[in-house]
């Protein structure tokens, strides 16, 4: 298995391993979509940690496999590339990218997944597509743009550069830049914060701003509206106010 799924007190962390560089191959785009999948599905995940290991994240497809196809392979194939990303994109739940070595090509459209994404002090991140007569086929040119704004993307994928943690930084591809023995814990912390958090006013949150980026103001506000009102229908809308109310904010202890 290049792909497993490790959960420990609420959170799931999707970790790759095919050393030395996790290239996604097909068998392991198709893992990413097993173990997102099955992320979604699990009541005792409440926060997922997206995890290529201490060395590298993933630096990209497999390109001697990918060679090997034709137009009508890649025809066949690219709606099965794009769903496995889209899989962990629709995790119904917190997910943080835990970023160390490289994210390139696929890697970077895979980080592009995350909700938020924390880098390693030595990560190197990009779309060198380009340079193999290619454009991003994974999601990068949409995720991309909508997270760093279309001039950025275009310029990261027109040129195909690698960008540093502290450029990645400052641009918004990435969302706090740690030393790189630090990256998994950071992440762990993020994630265990979630796991104890309201899980269906989590979801509900990630539904409305993913969905309102997708259509325009007064649509956005009409699914916001929805959400917000189903959520005094839960247990967890019940506890928080009352524990607002008896004890202060921050301290509801959500089932």
């Amino acid at each position: 298995m290049t792909v497993n799924l490790e959960v420990d007190e609420g959170v799931g962390t999707i970790r790759l391993d095919r050393p030395p560089m996790n290239a996604l191959d097909i068998a392991t785009q198709d893992g990413l979509r097993a173990a997102a999948e099955e992320a979604s599905r699990r009541d005792d995940v409440r926060a997922v940690i997206v995890w290529g290991g201490e060395k590298v994240f993933a630096a990209g497809a497999d390109i001697k496999e990918m060679q090997a196809m034709d137009y009508e392979a890649m025809a066949v194939r690219g709606r099965d590339l794009q769903d496995s990303f889209t899989a962990v994109a629709r995790i119904p739940k917190p997910v943080v990218a835990a970023v160390t070595g490289y994210a390139l090509g696929g890697g970077c459209e895979l980080a592009l997944c995350a909700d938020i994404r924390i880098a390693a002090d030595n990560a190197k991140l990009g779309q060198p597509e380009i340079l193999l007569g290619l454009i991003p086929g994974a999601g990068g040119t949409q995720r991309l743009a909508r997270l760093v704004g279309p001039s950025r993307a275009k310029d990261l994928i027109f040129t195909g550069r690698q960008v540093r943690a502290d450029e990645a930084l400052a641009i918004g591809l990435v969302d706090k830049v740690v030393p790189a023995d630090q990256v998994y814990a950071e992440a762990r912390a993020w994630a265990e914060r979630l796991a104890k958090g309201p899980a269906v006013a989590l979801r509900a949150a990630k539904e409305a701003v993913d969905a309102g980026l997708e259509t325009d103001l007064d649509t956005g506000l009409a699914i916001e509206r929805a959400l917000f009102a189903g959520l005094f229908a839960t247990e967890d809308r019940a506890t928080g106010m009352r524990s607002f109310v008896d004890e202060g904010p921050g301290k509801a202890k959500f089932r």
